[in-house]
């Protein structure tokens, strides 16, 4: 089996990038234990400890890994960016999340094209991982020739930009590796100063990554990963974001003419939300709108904290009622951050 026939069957597949990687420790790895002694984690306790160990490099998942098959998936469909939403009245979803939860997706087709090469190869070991396997998805897929890790800390490729879904197989077959994929942002800093928490750091290396994030600055982390209150000092920066951030994507010049995917599951469902239907959800009615979307992961809690945020940055003050309504949740968490939103919307002139 050569590395030619594995990407052509991966396109058979229906996947849209496809590379392969050695499976050893990248430059990107050697950064990452000072990006935790950083604290950029935040409160990702899941990044760190054994399973921030097992990122070091592929084989630690698989001992007998000899390649990484690196596969990408475009998720770009038809639709407005973070600078269309109407702030009075919407919230804004993470392109990511208008569709369905690409996990199962994407590990469907990983599974299937396993099935392939073994009809072609015979068996192999292997182990499929998506983004919640302990890897280092960017780097193998920036040494695999898919794209490189951008200022902005995303995959970017030349053709096809960067919102694409990333996937790997971990295999004992041993296959010729491609070249990385070159730095490509030059001296372009747009996502940097687009940024309205400043949360690009640069690192400084002469090699690896030239940005880092720093996820308690970051929008995507306050609204989708972190449990407890948004500080205080930051809420104001969230604006209509209510699950997730593409400010640093939007504004990025590979992205301006990039290829839309057909596949019905990543079609939009969740695009531009109204603020006050959300913020009337029950929980069981938030558990079913959003149990096969990645929006799930906010839970209900979280969401709600979300979207009194977004109400808050709106300056609407038709959203009175309905905050004076949810800052009398039992749950302190949304009572806190509705009041908050109160006294925003109130305080302005």
């Amino acid at each position: 089996m050569d590395s030619a026939t594995v990407k052509s069957l991966a396109r058979e597949t229906g996947f849209d990038l496809a590379g392969i990687a050695a499976p050893g420790p990248t430059l990107e790895s050697l950064f990452y234990p000072e990006w935790l002694a950083a604290g950029f984690h935040g409160e990702m306790s899941y990044l760190e400890g054994r399973r921030g160990d097992l990122r070091a490099a592929a084989h630690e998942l698989l001992p007998s890994a000899k390649s990484v098959i690196s596969l990408g998936l475009i998720y770009d469909t038809p639709g407005p960016s973070t600078s269309a939403v109407d702030t009075e009245t919407q919230g804004w979803v993470s392109r990511y999340a208008w569709g369905e939860d690409y996990h199962d997706v994407i590990r469907k087709l990983l599974y299937e094209l396993v099935e392939r090469i073994e009809a072609a190869a015979g068996p192999f070991d292997s182990k499929v991982c998506v983004d919640t396997a302990p890897l280092l998805e960017r780097a193998y897929a920036h040494h695999a020739g898919l794209g490189w890790i951008g200022k902005n800390t995303c995959l970017i490729n030349q053709q096809i930009g960067s919102w694409v879904f990333l996937g790997e197989i971990l295999t004992s077959l041993e296959l010729q590796p491609d070249d990385p994929a070159p730095f490509r942002c030059g001296t372009c800093t747009r996502c940097i100063d687009a940024c309205p928490t400043d949360a690009l750091v640069p690192v400084g290396l002469p090699d690896g990554p030239s940005h880092a994030l720093d996820a308690t600055k970051c929008i995507s982390y306050w609204t989708i990963e972190l449990r407890g209150p948004i500080p205080r000092e930051d809420r104001a920066s969230l604006g209509p974001h209510i699950f997730g951030c593409d400010i640093c994507q939007d504004v990025c010049p590979w992205n301006r003419r990039t290829p839309a995917t057909d596949r019905p599951e990543f079609q939009p469902m969740h695009m531009l939300p109204e603020l006050a239907e959300l913020a009337q959800l029950t929980e069981q009615q938030f558990n079913e709108r959003f149990a096969l979307s990645p929006i799930e992961r906010a839970r209900y809690q979280g969401f709600l904290r979300n979207v009194t945020v977004a109400m808050g940055n709106s300056g609407n003050r038709d959203f009175l009622p309905l905050l004076e309504r949810l800052a009398a949740n039992p749950d302190a968490l949304i009572g806190e951050h509705a009041q908050w939103a109160i006294e925003r919307i109130t305080a302005a002139p």
